[in-house]
């Protein structure tokens, strides 16, 4: 059984248990062609259920300490994951912040269910985490992303060069981020009380 379930209209958002690994690895080595022009470069055995079980342990921590929420969305007909979003790098104290980062099965795309994945995922954080920013950041060319992040609201902030060796290379990144303008601070919530 997942850690968390988030129902949307046409999938689920589920915080994997370590005893899922082998969902996780099915989706990673159907998908790795696919995603290899946009993810670092891996040892070959990287997506085996052996290996994806301990990530899954350290992620189910970190997702009970408050430091990262990694989501796999899963075709709720068939239980198979079909993408996942991750919220990581979560920071407390003044920033109330984290990255975002996703990808989405080969066959699923265009068919606006990472942008319907993200909707759910970006409430959750801003929601029920009280996060007030969300960054994420995609390579110069990728238009799927660029467009993506900014149906969702996200902001252009900058440039990066050199930000991430993807596929084994240092590449240049766009920089974005989404603020929640419903955020408010204990000091904000403290005066509105005493209002």
């Amino acid at each position: 059984m997942p850690l968390l379930s988030l129902p949307c209209k046409r999938l689920t958002l589920a915080v994997l248990a370590p005893e899922q690994a082998a969902l996780e690895s099915d989706f990673y080595r159907r998908n790795q062609r696919h995603l290899a022009r946009w993810s670092p470069i891996r040892p070959s055995d990287y997506h085996s259920p052996e290996n994806i079980r301990p990530r899954l342990e350290v992620q189910a921590s970190a997702f009970e300490a408050g430091l990262a929420v990694h989501f796999a969305l899963l075709d709720p007909d068939n239980g198979q994951m079909i993408g996942a979003c991750n919220f990581s790098g979560i920071t407390r104290g003044a920033f109330q912040a984290c990255y975002l980062g996703y990808h989405i099965d080969e066959s699923r795309q265009g068919q606006g269910l990472m942008q319907e994945a993200l909707e759910a995922g970006i409430g959750y954080m801003f929601d029920e985490q009280k996060l007030h920013r969300i960054m994420a950041n995609y390579i110069p060319g990728n238009e799927r992303s660029a467009r993506l992040l900014e149906r969702l609201g996200f902001e252009r902030e900058g440039y990066a060069k050199a930000y991430l060796s993807i596929a084994g290379r240092w590449q240049d990144h766009v920089l974005t981020a989404l603020i929640n303008d419903r955020f408010e601070t204990p000091e904000q919530r403290w005066s509105r009380r005493l209002a």
